[in-house]
């Protein structure tokens, strides 16, 4: 196929390719079906909408897509043990991972315990003096002390911590890949062990805990009670299933575009909060999920105190939820510091050993355990490859890795570990987690390298920019990204939109803050847009568009909506450019 627009190489280096003429043809055949805008028939066609699917997809229904929480091995064994626990008015407590989706599943039990008169106490091990995961010691002190713990996205791998414990039950509640056999447990509740049939391996794990909660619920009104309202409690699902970059696909949509409307009525104290300390001023969106609140609540795990995110989630009092919202935005502001720093040295290594190989990875001492994971994620979206950064203290290194669509990275981490290659790892398809031996490093990398390769990992350009279509300053409305936003919620395996704008005139440009530059272009003929370009001068993008010098340009990015003064207006969220020649 051709490059789009004539694009070979952009001014980020990448190749534009645009929507094939099956996708095209689909496109046309939306239109022709539906009353529905070419632009949004467009993105459906390339998410595989049909015409007579389109309605169902952009009104995803909870009720048609829930699973039945039974369908989950040990379900109604852990939904029991729950209620159990509740109605004797047993001490539980509820061992978390550090990061969003660890946070938000806690916040979940946490909140439904408080509607029902019951209290939990909160676990968060620290990432850098406990690691990931149930510990033996932490999980021996819990047990001394309560009669049930819940383990929250962790759990799954742990067999010698829960080994530990003794006259406590343990229920888990993860979706991290399962091993071979399952730790000893009184219930494993994951869609991700080997025994399941991976329909619901998409879930994260705030979703699975929802779904422990809804057969919770039925259980009660089998026995003639109510149990609490879950709806109201889809924003902490929303949030977990786009921050763990969970595959928006079968009930994660509805999750995420109902959440959305729970999270916009502002009725939870801690996000509401969030909310204002990150200057959300908008109707919130999956994009705001993943990259505004999603970074300050895993803030806390990641350089500062494990458990602030999960408080802040599950916080009743408007006074404590400012201060921790405040400090979770100042540790954020931390963590970009120690990120840059981290981010460069990364970025040269994985340059130095060449950037088009199956396995994109950095190593080096003192890099800070918190960051590794967003660095990671860097390089994954800058190579189109996964990607792996440890940081080591002493002979011992902590790494985390993220993944690329169709490559499952933890399934090829947990052979690493089952090969000895690995002091422990595990994750899921899209990110994981390890711990290697500086021994083994190089060996460890380059088995990696070649399970990943087996996998396709490396035949994709690592410079493709996929576009959905061409699109006129005058027609990028409010109204047509309110309609865009129908086949939302975007992220893991259903990306955004992205359309060009093609021959365009500069007619202002200009560097905002140290990296961004805000412009305006337009045909020369109809209306103009505002473009926002983040990080432009952080390549050729921003120093080739502020000094135009009335060259036109093919630009490419997304649509989203800019709120000024209480006025909305659309604008691009440019991504990257190219010259007209």
């Amino acid at each position: 196929m051709s490059a789009y627009l004539n694009v070979e190489s952009s001014l980020t280096g990448r190749r534009w390719v645009g929507p094939s003429v099956e996708t095209d043809r689909q496109a046309e055949a939306i239109a022709q079906e539906t009353t529905l805008p070419r632009p949004l028939c467009q993105t459906l066609a390339r998410l595989g909408v049909t015409g007579s699917t389109a309605e169902l997809y952009l009104s995803p229904k909870l009720r048609d897509l829930l699973p039945d929480p039974r369908s989950l091995k040990d379900m109604e064994t852990a939904s029991a043990r729950f209620l159990e626990a509740v109605s004797k008015r047993q001490k539980i407590a509820i061992f978390a991972d550090y990061d969003v989706d660890g946070g938000a599943s806690a916040a979940l039990l946490l909140d439904w315990l408080a509607q029902s008169g019951h209290s939990a106490t909160l676990y968060v091990p620290d990432r850098i003096d406990e690691g990931y995961g149930p510990n033996a010691p932490a999980m021996a002190e819990l047990a001394a002390s309560h009669d049930l713990i819940i383990c929250v996205d962790c759990g799954t791998l742990s067999h010698d911590a829960l080994a530990a414990v003794s006259d406590a039950d343990v229920i888990v509640l993860d979706h991290h890949l399962g091993g071979e056999t399952l730790p000893p447990a009184l219930a494993v509740v994951n869609p991700n062990r080997q025994d399941e049939d991976g329909e619901l391996d998409h879930l994260c794990a705030a979703g699975v805990v929802f779904l422990m909660l809804v057969e919770a619920g039925r259980q009660l009104r089998e026995a003639g009670q109510q149990g609490p309202d879950l709806m109201s409690m889809l924003d902490l699902v929303a949030l977990a299933t786009v921050a763990d970059v969970a595959a928006l696909r079968g009930v994660n949509r509805a999750f995420v575009q109902q959440g959305l409307r729970v999270m916009a009525r502002r009725a939870r104290i801690g996000l509401a909060a969030l909310a204002d300390v990150s200057r959300l001023d908008t109707t919130p969106t999956s994009y705001h999920l993943g990259f505004v609140l999603g970074p300050r609540i895993n803030a806390g795990g990641r350089i500062g105190k494990a458990d602030l995110g999960a408080r802040l989630l599950a916080c009743s009092n408007a006074h404590e939820a400012q201060a921790m919202a405040e400090r979770l935005d100042q540790l954020n502001t931390e963590r970009r510091e120690v990120e840059a720093s981290v981010r460069a040295a990364a970025l040269g290594q994985a340059e130095a050993r060449g950037l088009d190989a199956p396995l994109i990875w950095a190593a080096d001492d003192g890099w800070h355990p918190g960051v590794v994971g967003i660095v990671a994620s860097r390089l994954k979206e800058a190579t189109n490859r996964p990607a792996i950064v440890i940081g080591f203290d002493g002979d011992e290194g902590k790494g985390s890795g993220r993944s690329i669509s169709g490559i499952d990275l933890g399934a090829s981490i947990q052979r690493l570990a089952s090969e000895g290659l690995l002091i422990k790892g595990g994750g899921h398809r899209m990110a994981a987690g390890l711990t290697v031996a500086r021994s083994q490093l190089e060996a460890a990398m380059a088995r990696l390298t070649d399970l990943l390769a087996r996998q396709g990992a490396g035949t994709s350009g690592p410079t493709d920019l996929r576009l959905d279509g061409l699109l006129m300053p005058g027609a990028a409305t409010p109204e047509l990204v309110t309609q865009l936003e129908t086949a939302g919620p975007y992220g893991s395996g259903a990306p955004a939109p992205r359309f060009a704008f093609a021959q365009m005139a500069i007619g202002f440009a200009k560097r905002v803050g140290d990296a961004h530059l805000k412009l305006r272009f337009g045909d020369g003929a109809g209306p103009q847009l505002d473009a926002i370009a983040f990080g432009a001068f952080d390549t050729e993008l921003g120093p080739r568009l502020e000094q135009h010098g009335g060259k036109r340009f093919h630009l490419a990015g997304r649509l989203d909506i800019n709120t000024w003064q209480g006025r909305q207006s659309a604008q691009l969220r440019l991504e990257d450019a190219a010259p007209v020649f």
